[in-house]
């Protein structure tokens, strides 16, 4: 089993606390080093470190983890298709968060080749995911989304937003409050997050479209 960026560097923490202080830090210390909503993240990702056979959990104690094996480290190579019309080049331009919104780290030279039929509609430039609130929609941490540059959406589509210059991937939701004003939401694809209300007066804008994801090699 693949372990993602973010069960990489939480199995990181858990052998890093072991070492300094001889215990591992509790669910409550994990959820709160991460960002999550609550424990139940945690769990989750504890549940799929003990699959994945990196850690051991030793039921009735408290801190009851036990790091059987640390995984070598990811590769990040994508396989790249023949040069041809159906290939596309594409700038990783920096990464967007599924969960709290990150800045973006915009300025990355890495291109990357892509077929073209990954995508609809065609990208203009890939983000790397960090975090796991879309992981019902399938974007997992780590992934490449491909992202249509536009400043037009429709309620219901998952778009890149940028919220006072930082930038996020979520479902957008647009309806009205009791008053009739416009309402817009953010919503999370994960019931440990909560959704992002933009409120009146904050800088908000789409960036783009989600079209699409690839997942490099791990």
């Amino acid at each position: 089993m693949e372990l993602t960026d973010t069960q990489q560097a939480i199995l990181e923490m858990i052998a890093e606390r072991i070492e300094a202080d001889g215990l591992p830090p509790s669910q409550t210390e994990i959820a709160k080093a991460f960002g999550f909503k609550g424990v139940r993240a945690a769990q989750y990702h504890l549940e799929a470190l003990e699959t994945a056979g990196v850690i051991e959990r030793m039921p009735g104690r408290a801190r009851g983890i036990r790091v059987v094996r640390m995984p070598e480290p990811p590769q990040q190579a994508l396989p790249l298709p023949a040069a041809g019309d159906d290939v596309l080049q594409l700038p990783v331009l920096g990464q967007v968060a599924a969960g709290v919104p990150i800045g973006a780290d915009i300025g990355s030279e890495q291109v990357v080749l892509l077929d073209r039929t990954f995508f609809a509609p065609a990208p203009d430039y890939l983000l790397k995911v960090r975090g796991d609130s879309m992981r019902d929609e399938g974007i997992f941490d780590g992934d490449l989304i491909g992202v249509h540059r536009t400043r037009d959406a429709r309620s219901g589509q998952i778009v890149v937003a940028r919220i006072d210059e930082e930038v996020t991937v979520k479902l957008l939701k647009i309806g009205k409050d009791p008053a009739g004003q416009q309402k817009i939401r953010l919503l999370p694809r994960n019931p440990d997050y909560a959704p992002i209300e933009i409120q009146p007066g904050q800088d908000f804008a789409i960036e783009g479209l989600y079209c699409g994801l690839v997942r490099p090699n791990r």
